[in-house]
């Protein structure tokens, strides 16, 4: 674990439409707004390239793994750039003749190398009471298995999209792994995000005494879904460092944390080596 790294962490907030093309558009002129300091993180929100035409037009546009135009862009936007983008989700296939698809976050280094990709594990088959009522992801996205961390130059990341965030056991088993940081790419509805978001995503942190860094969806896309943004930037100690709120888009949450204090806050209350004595004692009392 990093020791005496700064990293600037960057959320990106957007109102994400059918088109790549012009997503991308948003995307490049965000890039451009982003603060000097490196190395940078910069996070987008999930389905960044295309939102609204529903999963089907996600299928047509689904690219191989490493293949493709817009996995091409990503890697030159974070050379580009000098940063490491995570852009979450990518429709991905790894066969030509694949139904489904991998709603994949793929993260790029500084140099538009692809180092790691997160295929997301949990995926959103619920009822909300908003215009759009039913959603059944599970439909066409193929659910992922991996557990996925990277090493960075500023530490280790680990990675999760959107609904994960409900899953504790998720993110802990991301700590486990030497998760320092963890990026968070959603796209909440309005309704469930207005009730839950700020509440998941600071008690990830606090639990898992990670920083973490959520881009965001926000605002009425073109099939009607309504997304709630507020894309965040959260130190280890569950302080809300910087925001968009509900109305801005496109946005940039951006805030440098010292990821050296990771350290004292571990030391301080020592809730990784409390939980493994705990699954000790419930074991032998089973």
């Amino acid at each position: 674990m990093t020791t005496t790294q700064t990293v600037q962490l960057t959320a990106v907030q957007m109102t994400s439409q059918p088109d790549p093309k012009d997503n991308l558009q948003v995307i490049e002129a965000l890039l451009e707004q982003l603060p000097a300091a490196r190395p940078q993180l910069v996070v987008l929100p999930e389905a960044c390239l295309c939102f609204g035409a529903g999963d089907k037009r996600q299928r047509e546009l689904a690219e191989l793994f490493q293949q493709g135009s817009m996995q091409q862009r990503l890697s030159e936007l974070a050379a580009q750039h000098n940063i490491y983008l995570l852009a979450g989700t990518v429709p991905i296939i790894d066969q030509a003749n694949q139904q489904k698809f991998s709603a994949a976050s793929l993260l790029y280094g500084p140099d538009g190398q692809c180092l790691a990709r997160y295929n997301k594990i949990h995926l959103f088959d619920v009822d909300v009471a908003d215009s759009t009522k039913t959603y059944r992801e599970s439909s066409w996205t193929e659910a992922g298995q991996e557990v996925v961390t990277v090493n960075t130059e500023f530490g280790v990341l680990g990675l999760a999209v959107c609904y994960d965030v409900r899953f504790a056991e998720l993110f802990r088993a991301l700590r486990d792994a030497g998760a320092d940081v963890i990026a968070l790419p959603s796209a909440f509805t309005k309704v469930t995000g207005a009730a839950h978001w700020h509440v998941l995503t600071r008690a990830r942190a606090i639990e898992q005494q990670c920083a973490l860094v959520a881009g965001a969806q926000v605002g009425v896309h073109a099939n009607g879904r309504e997304t709630y943004g507020h894309a965040v930037v959260i130190d280890a100690w569950g302080k809300l460092l910087s925001t968009c709120d509900g109305e801005q888009s496109p946005c940039l949450s951006t805030a440098s944390v010292d990821l050296s204090k990771l350290d004292t806050i571990r030391k301080n209350i020592p809730v990784a080596k409390h939980f493994a004595s705990s699954k000790k004692v419930i074991h032998e009392s089973s």
